[in-house]
């Protein structure tokens, strides 16, 4: 029997100062002024139309994601977290993150937000050398970057992410750990660490940098995970390290197959509707100024399709195994409404390579298949 899980809230700002070329996000790089109180009627608009579908429910967490949302002002920003409370039930202890970008870092525009009801930041570093910064089209340099943390704490921000890439053009194996050691040095409470890969429509798909050989990565990797270890932060999932008391709750949520509400150009989101024993994935209309251009029409929605049944075991599995604690048996058919036998008989080969092991209840990838994770979930792919 299908049940309902908890519910977060994605929204999707699109602008950035300059289009990155590993990016493959909705994001558009801002050629004007941005027209943030235009999008944020619409965002409300957008959530008017969807609050219906999740009538009861509490949302747990929220998520400003982009593009570059600290493009925006504070009282934008306000406007916007003031107009979903209107609309929906916010949990009083509700995680509300918003992504920054270190050459947008402000101290005056740091305690806005935090006063505006943001209380978590995520802040796309990547690295604290130049040349690699140059290289990835970041605007910021490593000065700045390391003041973004400093900014955060001033601004009364508890907690903060920091994003770290690795495997980058040319990037030695001491610089790699060098970048760790000056993220821990800033002390977050979380630190996102993710291996660079050329995605398709980038520009660096086009025009490939020359890579570290793998080897080198995966020295990189295993050096630098370590000496995370060593400082207290824990890897709970493939890319994200935290503290303890400190994992992002958002982004669990999305894990461990929960609901989300996804509002703004080309948002995605996911509601079960246990009445009616279904899931529906929904997404928008991608550019911004269409989005805008039909902001109040019913059909400005994009889509929304039903999830099917045979999908669910690796929609379900892509994201629980991602996460070192795996999933308990149960929560497999709470959630997905099917009996622990429709991962048969791909569970017990899995569990006969030793890629998988099932143990007290729980389900979960052994160290092997976690390194081979995309290996092992294609065995389950319909």
């Amino acid at each position: 029997m299908l049940s309902t899980p908890p519910l977060s809230l994605y929204i999707h700002v699109p602008w950035c100062v300059r289009k990155c070329p590993y990016c493959d996000f909705n994001s558009h790089a801002a050629d004007t002024t941005l027209p943030e109180h235009e999008y944020a009627k619409a965002l409300l608009g957008d959530l008017e139309q969807q609050a219906p579908s999740v009538a009861g429910r509490r949302v747990e967490t929220i998520f400003i994601g982009g593009g570059t949302p600290s493009l925006f002002s504070p009282a934008a920003i306000r406007a916007l977290l003031e107009g979903i409370r209107l609309r929906l039930d916010i949990a009083a202890d509700a995680e509300v993150t918003m992504e920054a970008n270190p050459g947008t870092a402000e101290i005056a525009k740091f305690q806005g937000f935090r006063e505006a009801g943001v209380n978590r930041l995520s802040i796309g570093i990547q690295s604290f050398h130049d040349t690699h910064l140059k290289k990835l089209g970041r605007i910021h340099d490593s000065r700045e970057a390391r003041l973004a943390a400093e900014i955060a704490h001033s601004a009364g921000f508890e907690n903060f992410n920091l994003d770290l890439m690795f495997g980058l053009p040319n990037q030695t194996v001491d610089e790699a750990l060098t970048d760790i050691r000056t993220a821990v040095g800033l002390n977050p409470t979380h630190i996102s660490f993710y291996q660079l890969t050329l995605e398709p429509n980038t520009v660096f798909h086009k025009y490939p940098p020359r890579l570290p050989e793998d080897d080198r990565i995966w020295a990189m990797q295993q050096s630098c995970q370590a000496l995370l270890a060593d400082h207290g932060y824990r890897q709970y999932e493939v890319s994200a390290y935290a503290r303890e008391g400190y994992r992002c709750r958002h982004n669990l949520n999305y894990w461990r197959f929960g609901d989300y509400l996804g509002i703004g150009a080309g948002a995605h989101g996911k509601i079960t509707n246990a009445a009616e024993q279904s899931i529906m994935r929904t997404w928008k209309i991608k550019h911004p100024q269409h989005y805008l251009e039909f902001a109040g029409r019913p059909d400005r929605q994009g889509g929304r399709a039903a999830v099917p049944r045979e999908d669910l075991p690796f929609e379900f599995l892509m994201n629980h195994l991602r996460l070192r604690e795996g999933f308990a048996e149960a929560a497999f058919g709470k959630y997905t409404g099917l009996p622990l036998a429709a991962l048969e008989p791909e569970l017990s080969d899995c569990i006969a390579a030793e890629l998988v092991e099932r143990r007290d209840g729980a389900i979960r990838c052994t160290d092997t298949g976690w390194n081979f994770l995309d290996n092992v979930l294609q065995r389950f792919l319909n």
